[in-house]
């Protein structure tokens, strides 16, 4: 005989599917992957007997009838993760910790510093996910976002926990097939930027009284990391974040060819919802996050 409901795991994909109009998105927020949450929602199709949505290049759009019934059982997941909640394992609940940060932030400075952190609160399940979100936008889903600053969001408490200034950086071979003695030999070199920081060089190159310089090319990456990653390969010279290059800098994969001038940067701070900022959990990490800071600072 028929169940009289469908899959629980299906019906998951279909309501994250349907409210963020994503496949790719609603996989990210479920931790499984983009095929994963397609075959659920195929499923569940079947299950109905009629199409939940119109698939398009990078989004897909719910039907009518579909969003009707999003609306439906939208709100009863809501409900049970409150049920879950109030009767579930209420310390296990309390020790788990969302933090949402910069992606290339996470791969080069807090991710291999983490370990310290889980070495003295090991019975603490920290989440990291990386975005570029508002902060707005993740004041339910996430415990502590970390974003530049300092900014000011109504609702936020936000404490700056890392300076930071940006400086040329490359690879040690890239500088020994072409040496770099003065600021005007980038004359000869290629240029690394980032699309979302198109001031960064000019900025630096006014700061040397360079700023007609014209570099022998350009390369221009949609991604910071990549950027980054690029100068660690050689392919040219990139502006580096003090704190993000750090480890680099120490281990020699990458070299900073002049002495100054640095050029000034955003601070990293935790903005925390106000009805949250009180959690002793969340207080714990962002002092963690806070004394890690001082002490790259006084490194």
């Amino acid at each position: 005989m028929r169940s009289a409901l469908p899959s629980l795991n299906a019906l998951r994909a279909f309501e994250a599917s349907g409210r963020l109009g994503s496949f790719k998105e609603a996989a990210a927020e479920l931790h499984v992957t983009h095929g994963a949450i397609s075959q659920q929602v195929r499923l569940l199709e079947a299950w109905l007997g009629a199409p939940l949505f119109e698939r398009h290049n990078r989004r897909v759009v719910l039907t009518p009838a579909a969003r009707a019934y999003l609306a439906e059982i939208g709100p009863l997941f809501a409900q049970l993760a409150q049920a879950t909640a109030r009767y579930g394992l209420p310390e296990a609940v309390s020790r788990t910790l969302t933090v949402n940060a910069p992606a290339t932030f996470t791969l080069r400075w807090l991710v291999p510093r983490l370990e310290r952190f889980r070495a003295n609160h090991a019975d603490v399940e920290v989440r990291i996910e990386t975005s570029n979100e508002p902060v707005e936008r993740l004041k339910d889903a996430c415990d502590v976002v970390i974003r530049g600053g300092p900014d000011t969001f109504y609702g936020y408490v936000m404490r700056p926990f890392l300076t930071e200034e940006r400086m040329p950086v490359c690879s040690p071979a890239l500088l020994r097939r072409l040496p770099l003695r003065t600021p005007d030999d980038m004359r000869r070199h290629t240029l690394l930027h980032t699309s979302s920081l198109p001031r960064v060089w000019p900025d630096w190159l006014a700061l040397v009284n360079l700023p007609a310089l014209t570099p022998a090319a350009v390369l221009t990456f949609d991604h910071f990391y990549l950027t980054l990653q690029a100068a660690v390969d050689g392919m040219g010279i990139a502006m580096g974040p003090s704190a993000l290059v750090a480890d680099d800098l120490a281990t020699g994969r990458l070299v900073a060819p002049f002495d100054g001038p640095r050029l000034p940067s955003r601070s990293y701070c935790t903005y925390i919802a106000d009805e949250k900022a009180g959690n002793d959990l969340i207080v714990l990490f962002r002092t963690w996050l806070e004394d890690e800071g001082d002490a790259f600072g006084s490194a």
